[in-house]
């Protein structure tokens, strides 16, 4: 046990030295013999009922890399490897977590309410693509007013570039963004700046050529899941696993000094254990938030529309604190680009704007005609608090997973666009900005991979293109496995400096600091809200206690209707913008903060 009383599960990966040994440790149940190789010598392990193995090595280097082999079959490497300087195939490498020296011994972290986040890729987010390079650029999110970055995932994957999704070494940090010491500098620089640091780990599948089955039983054929058979959570063997996942998302926070995890597709963890590995999780990560006096969050994507996962655990619910709602960010990009294909069919309209505005979720056992079926579950008001859901214009998957990536800025006219911001950065949810979203960035976001397996990443690309042309995409798909597909992606700075790109970035400020400064934008009664609309004219308004939140995405100036005369405009996005008696003209495209 550490100090903080939570399993140092670091012994797991790389051993411990006493008395100038070192223990090599892995569970390896269906084993009939294990060998730890060390510096290039293999040692006979001990094994045990629970399945794991053991073996102590006399003067171990610190540094040493290290693998096993399994039955005499081939070295693979550790699953708990904390660090893969070859990459998540070759061989583990020793690493000692207590060698840092951090500098923000006295970071309690960020509470969510009222939290700002930011979401950016390190390997595109500047030219050099590491975690160092990206320190460069926290001033800019410090003076833009975000409180939070929300990492998209470092875990060890295929090659040098991709999205992360695709982790394979699961304990250790991505080489080239600067392995786990990059990861740590990164985190002790936010925290310096005022700012909190969330990972992005996904628990629901393992990338393509992971070798955990070799090992044990860490994956099922019961559960099925759009990646393969899925991780093994409820079948024999499944505690072992279990306690795999657990110690992950410890490790992130506890080593890493990481503010909370966003889980991914949380959807697709098959769990019929009577304690839910969501629960588990909530459980054991706002015990380990006491034991350091830290706030600790954790945040789901789903795509179920289910509140339980973010109700208390007294109350039923699996505890968690916040999660992502793609039925906002659908009602909002259907409003202001007027798309309706494919999940934006049943949005669009200001009735479905309103509903999410003041209600969370559209599909609330609605039905669903994406889907074909009904869909979501209705978010108590009373007990569930806005700031526990993640509103977005854009994110990764929103902007990646269209066919060419492009951004909303490529296609929307500016005065749109700031509508779409102003309603993000006023509604009663947690607001995320996608990195370079706020000075309306035109570089694209597109779908990149480097599968070292050429037939695999030619199978990825190929599907890719099938999937968009089921879809009626008759245009060209880049290809995931070609490298210009991922510079195309790297954000430009220069453009940050125009003046198109620096009017917006003026906007999403002012934004954020009318967000910091009005009580009323960041109260999370969901109960207090109202919105009226009018659909012929297309306009919106929302009630915030005094505030009233109006856009007009028409083509025409509209006088919407207020509740009294006198009202003092706080923001507005255009000129013309006035309070003329009880009503507030509103010019074509235009956003508006009125106090009553």
């Amino acid at each position: 046990m550490t100090e903080d009383g939570s399993t140092d599960y670091s012994l797991t990966e790389h051993g411990r030295t006493e008395c100038g040994t070192s223990e090599f440790r892995v569970w390896a149940p269906a084993a009939s013999r294990v060998q730890a190789e060390v510096a290039g010598r293999l040692h006979e392990m001990s094994g045990s009922a629970s399945g794991w193995w053991t073996v102590a090595v006399p003067d171990a280097d610190p540094e040493a890399l290290y693998a096993f082999c399994l039955d005499g079959g081939v070295l693979l490497p550790d699953p708990r490897s904390l660090r893969q300087p070859a990459g998540p195939d070759g061989p583990s490498q020793r690493y000692d977590q207590a060698a840092y020296t951090w500098s923000d011994a006295g970071w309690r972290g960020i509470p969510l309410p009222g939290s700002v986040f930011y979401e950016l890729h390190i390997g595109t987010f500047t030219a050099g693509g590491t975690f160092d390079a990206a320190i460069k650029q926290l001033d800019h999110l410090a003076d833009l007013g975000v409180t939070t970055i929300e990492l998209m995932p470092v875990a060890a994957f295929p090659g040098r570039r991709g999205w992360g999704y695709d982790g394979i070494g699961l304990w250790a940090v991505h080489e080239p963004y600067g392995g786990p010491d990059g990861l740590k500098r990164f985190v002790d620089a936010c925290h310096a700046r005022g700012l909190a640091v969330v990972l992005d780990v996904v628990y629901n599948h393992v990338g393509a050529g992971n070798r955990l089955a070799d090992f044990g039983p860490y994956f099922t054929d019961v559960h099925a899941t759009p990646w393969g058979p899925a991780v093994n959570l409820d079948q024999p063997g499944a505690d072992e696993v279990r306690a795999f996942i657990v110690a992950n998302a410890l490790m992130w926070l506890r080593d890493y000094h990481l503010d909370g995890l966003r889980l991914d597709a949380v959807h697709a963890l098959a769990d019929r254990g009577a304690v839910h590995l969501l629960e588990q999780l909530a459980t054991d990560v706002h015990a380990l938030g006491a034991r350091l006096n830290r706030v600790l969050v954790l945040i789901a994507e789903s795509d179920a529309n289910d509140p339980r996962l973010v109700t208390s655990q007294e109350a039923g619910g699996y505890g968690l604190d916040a999660q992502w709602n793609d039925d906002f960010h659908h009602a909002v990009h259907a409003a202001v680009t007027g798309e309706r294909q494919g999940y934006y069919g049943d949005f669009g309209s200001m009735a479905a704007l309103a509903k999410t505005m003041t209600r969370v979720f559209f599909h609330d056992g609605t039905w669903s005609s994406f889907r074909g079926r009904s869909h979501g579950r209705a978010v108590d008001l009373f007990r569930v608090p806005g700031y526990r859901f993640v509103g977005y214009l854009q994110d990764h998957d929103q902007v990646g997973n269209r066919a060419t990536g492009d951004r909303i800025a490529a296609s929307l006219p500016a005065d749109l666009l700031r509508v779409g911001a102003g309603l993000v950065l006023t509604a009663p949810f947690t607001p995320m900005v996608f990195m370079g979203e706020e000075w309306g960035a035109l570089t694209p976001w597109q779908y990149f991979t480097d599968y070292q397996d050429a037939a695999l990443g030619q199978a990825v690309a190929a599907g890719r293109r099938a999937e968009f042309a089921q879809h009626g995409w008759l245009g060209e798909v880049p290809d995931p496995q070609d490298e210009t597909t991922f510079e195309r992606s790297r954000l430009n700075w220069a453009d940050l400096h125009e003046p198109r790109h620096l009017d917006v970035h003026a906007w999403y400020r002012a934004l954020i600091e009318l967000r910091r400064r009005e009580p009323e934008l960041t109260d999370p009664d969901l109960s207090r809200i109202e919105a009226s609309w009018d659909e012929a004219g297309r306009w919106l308004l929302v009630c915030r206690g005094p505030l009233r939140v109006v856009a007009n995405l028409g083509p025409d100036t509209q006088r919407v209707p207020l509740d009294a005369a006198g009202g003092q405009v706080l923001l507005s996005s255009a000129a013309g913008v006035a309070t003329i008696g009880d009503a507030l003209s509103m010019p074509p495209a235009s956003f508006a903060v009125v106090r009553m």
